[in-house]
């Protein structure tokens, strides 16, 4: 299981990395295993508002739908619409090519709530999901 460093993490498996204020959002590859192949993803529209811990869209796999949530707060900036007609990026390369958001941050100490990534491996193995 790949965990990069550089990365924040969340409980609920998403990961959000932050360049200038923006924070590019996506499910771990912890999760996208876990999900199996994915057919669809729900994303939320450049311009809404999300909000940390709160779901903003689904990922449909070939066994379950689950939620996503976004781990800042802030203004959706850019959707990857390239997951409209390949949402398998999110098993392929779910920290590349499989970004789902960009989120332009409101609250910047929202990330000291999150985990990093060794805190994120050991959260993984402790909790067994």
């Amino acid at each position: 299981m790949s965990i990069p460093s550089g990365l924040k993490y969340s409980k609920t498996h998403e990961w959000v990395k932050v360049e200038g204020g923006v924070g590019t959002v996506g499910i771990t590859d912890f999760a996208q295993h876990e999900l199996g192949d994915i057919v669809f993803v729900e994303a939320p529209q450049p311009g809404d508002a999300v909000s940390a811990g709160t779901q903003m869209g689904t990922v449909e796999s070939v066994k379950a739908v689950s939620e996503l949530n976004s781990p800042v707060s802030g203004t959706v900036a850019e959707t990857n619409d390239a997951l409209v007609d390949h949402p398998e990026f999110l098993n392929q390369d779910p920290y590349g090519n499989g970004w789902i958001v960009k989120v332009t941050l409101s609250n910047v100490k929202e990330l000291e709530g999150l985990m990093d990534a060794d805190a994120y491996g050991k959260y993984v193995a402790e909790s067994g999901h």
